[in-house]
């Protein structure tokens, strides 16, 4: 799995964070979300298809790898 973030559409609500930080964090400056991870391990995948889903922007999408 991929993991691509519109970054533009993010509106630092920081859900994704809360439910997969080793995936996601945030700026400091603006709270815009960071991408640690492009390509997360299987045992992430479930958080990060809950964090895409819990984005009030959608601005996290997947992509089959």
């Amino acid at each position: 799995m991929k993991v691509v973030v519109e970054e533009p559409r993010c509106v630092a609500a920081g859900q994704c964070v809360l439910i997969a930080p080793e995936v996601f964090d945030q700026r400091d400056e603006d709270g815009i979300v960071i991408l640690l991870e492009e390509s997360p391990g299987p045992e992430l995948h479930d958080a990060v298809r809950e964090s895409a889903v819990a984005c009030p922007a959608a601005a996290i999408h997947t992509v089959a790898s």
